[in-house]
């Protein structure tokens, strides 16, 4: 029996349960109005019993529903008030579990890459996993010189579930526009289609993991573990306790939020430029924050799975920061002349260079002051600017090309934006900007 459900027929069968209870759902909510429910109750019971579904089927496929659950789980804070609430606790619960795998299986997977004797190599190692996510689960063990370590074991099948769930999801994307007015999810299932053998290759990921190790060795702000063993699908990294992003989101004071706000800021910008990596997949599972409880203002930022990074040898892009800077001063024209060299506005294409500048403001007002605040209310109203089909920037975005190379940037930069607003947290943005943004500050 598979682990991790691949057969094409069960897998879409499962993906084919979300459009047909949404229709189900509706069609029993017609009927509750008719007997006199206000439209209002029975959209808000509609909205919860499909997000209940959407997440629970998502969750139990694992692979790349899962992946697509918890990249979309960092929007969040763009959600309406009334359709927030009920989403919330479902995507929380995508950023750090997963149904785990059995024991049999751990140990299948554990001796095809460490050998029939892999348990010599540990001094102790628990079966229970201690974390479940997309692709792979992790056990807490002591490898055989006494190092806590994690041990990243991936799902049998976790390629062809991959493959499966994003060809499905594709032909279900339109539910998520239904649930959510002018959510386009096509562009991010292309984008996590394309990062596929990446995710899967545990090499590639161990060689950006420890290259970030390296980098931020005995860093005052961001600890990476190192790297203790990789071989085929397995992955045995130094174990990285400490506080759950997840856990301050949920629970954190103002203080915490704050401390923990300015280090994702610094991160986002300090990582490309030190590693030329940018770290690509910013939900709060990978997040811990370590450090004395009582003074969160000199806490640090672990951070966890580099399955995906964006390779930037340069760090982020100096137009990215040139841009940036144009904008600041007004420079409308000259802000739309460099977007259109680096591609972002077809040449047949003309657009006004103040709705531009408006179109960017999500990017724009956090580097306008010296601390900006990020709040859901503020995320909510960027949003709905510009995913309103009645607003100029909506056009303006659909006019608007992102090239290849900006993928990731872009995506990591708005998730990281979102989560910044699902904390209420106060951060230096222009300052980190200034310091490791090329282009920026010149």
């Amino acid at each position: 029996m598979n682990d991790l459900p691949r057969k094409a027929v069960s897998r879409t069968v499962k993906l084919a349960t979300l459009p047909l209870g949404f229709a189900g759902r509706a069609t029993l909510g017609i009927g509750k109005r008719i007997g006199g429910r206000s439209a209002e109750i029975v959209a808000t019971e509609l909205q919860q019993r499909t997000a209940e579904q959407l997440f629970k089927v998502l969750g139990e496929l694992k692979g790349g529903a899962m992946k697509f659950g918890q990249v979309l789980s960092v929007f969040e804070a763009a959600l309406p008030e009334s359709l927030a609430g009920p989403y919330r606790e479902a995507l929380t619960r995508l950023q750090d579990a997963a149904p785990p795998m059995p024991a049999a299986s751990v140990d299948k997977v554990l001796t095809e890459s460490l050998g029939a004797d892999w348990r010599d190599l540990f001094d102790e190692f628990d079966d229970r996993p201690a974390a479940a996510a997309s692709i792979g689960q992790v056990h807490r063990a002591v490898w055989h010189d006494g190092t806590e370590v994690a041990v990243k074991v991936q799902y049998p099948g976790a390629g062809p579930a991959l493959v499966s769930d994003l060809n499905q999801l594709s032909r279900v994307s339109w539910l998520f526009g239904r649930l959510v007015p002018g959510m386009d999810v096509k562009p991010l299932i292309a984008e996590l289609r394309s990062r596929i053998t990446e995710e899967l290759d545990y090499e590639l990921e161990a060689e950006a993991q420890q290259a970030h190790a390296d980098e931020f060795a005995d860093d005052d702000r961001i600890v990476v573990p190192n790297v203790v063993a990789q071989a085929d699908c397995v992955l045995v990294s130094e174990w990285l306790e400490g506080r759950p992003l997840s856990d301050v989101l949920a629970h954190g004071t103002v203080a915490e939020r704050d401390a923990a706000g300015e280090l994702l800021v610094h991160f986002l910008f300090a990582g490309p430029a030190r590693t030329g990596m940018l770290h690509a997949d910013p939900h709060p599972g990978n997040f811990r924050l370590l450090g004395d409880p009582d003074r969160p203002e000199e806490w640090r930022l672990g951070v966890m799975d580099f399955g995906t990074v964006d390779r930037l040898p340069d760090g982020l892009p100096e137009p990215i920061g040139v841009a940036l800077r144009l904008a600041l001063e007004g420079d409308a024209e000259s802000v739309l002349d460099l977007l259109r060299g680096e591609g972002f506005v077809k040449p047949s294409i003309e657009l006004d260079a103040d709705a531009v500048l408006d179109w960017l403001l999500p990017i724009i007002e956090p580097a306008r002051v010296e601390e900006f605040e990020f709040t859901r209310e503020w995320m909510r109203a960027q949003a709905g600017r510009i995913a309103d089909p009645r607003s100029p920037a909506y056009d303006l975005g659909r006019q608007m090309n992102l090239p290849p190379s900006y993928l990731l940037i872009h995506r990591v930069t708005l998730s990281t934006i979102g989560v910044l607003c699902q904390l209420g947290a106060r951060a230096r943005f222009r300052a980190e900007a200034e310091e490791w943004l090329p282009g920026f500050a010149e």
